[in-house]
């Protein structure tokens, strides 16, 4: 089986260019249509890497774990990067929400609900702040970069073995 020297998708015997990227293939037939024009190939990717590591952060850790078993994508060190990347932090807000529920609880408590306001401001500042890393995140993707957050990207490096 050959695979695509760009993108490292397989390819089908016989191909022209790749069903993945686009890209020539090497030792092509010089009459071959390029990929737009031809009909898709059996078994080629049905969206490109940056649009599927794009959409990996579209739901958190759901699309992420959904683009890690779907088979053109597994295979796509960018996108099982993006994948691992959002599940990572997907899980980060969710051991911070757990964290700040114990802390929002306390120190409700502790104030006699005189801080509630300012607590729930804070809270809701942080929400924003990841909302918006979501959206910088999915941007980041699209554009085919491999932006790593700190301390969560490389661990996702090395589960996507990158």
């Amino acid at each position: 089986m050959a695979f695509c020297a760009k993108c490292g998708a397989s390819l089908n015997e016989g191909a022209g260019f790749c069903g993945s990227c686009g890209a020539p293939v090497q030792g092509a037939p010089a009459g071959a249509a390029p990929a737009a024009t031809s009909p898709p190939a059996t078994g080629a990717a049905p969206m490109t890497s940056n649009v599927a590591g794009a959409l990996s952060y579209l739901l958190g850790f759901i699309t992420g774990i959904i683009f890690l078993v779907i088979e053109p994508y597994r295979r796509d060190s960018f996108v099982r990067f993006h994948a691992f990347q959002s599940i990572f932090l997907s899980a980060t807000l969710v051991i911070l929400s757990i964290i700040w529920s114990a802390v929002f609880g306390a120190l409700f408590f502790a104030s006699l609900g005189i801080l509630w306001s300012l607590l729930a401001l804070i809270w809701v500042v942080i929400r924003i702040a990841f909302f918006v890393l979501w959206l910088f995140m999915m941007y980041k993707a699209y554009s085919n970069e491999r932006f790593m957050l700190p301390w969560i990207g490389p661990l996702a490096a090395k589960q996507a073995g990158v």
